[in-house]
């Protein structure tokens, strides 16, 4: 995760995906969670597969998601995922 992207703060767009990968990598690599972190990587790989993009995704149809929207799709597939 790099850059602070002052042009869109405060806007709701950042894509958190990188951000969220980020506390899976913590807690795999820092704190010896590995089904934790695998569960976080599934949730964002399934939400992606979904079809759920940021704007700076988001290439077909379909609106794209806010940055809290996005973290949201991805929070709920982490709930379904039994860990």
């Amino acid at each position: 995760v790099h850059g602070s992207a002052p042009d869109i703060a405060g806007q709701n767009v950042a894509n958190p995906v990188a951000a969220i990968a980020s506390a899976a990598m913590l807690l795999r690599h820092a704190l010896g969670a590995a089904k934790e972190a695998d569960a976080i990587e599934r949730a964002i790989g399934e939400t992606l597969a979904a079809g759920a993009r940021t704007a700076d995704l988001q290439a077909g149809a379909g609106a794209p998601l806010s940055c809290t929207g996005m973290t949201d799709a991805i929070l709920q597939r982490l709930d379904a995922i039994d860990v």
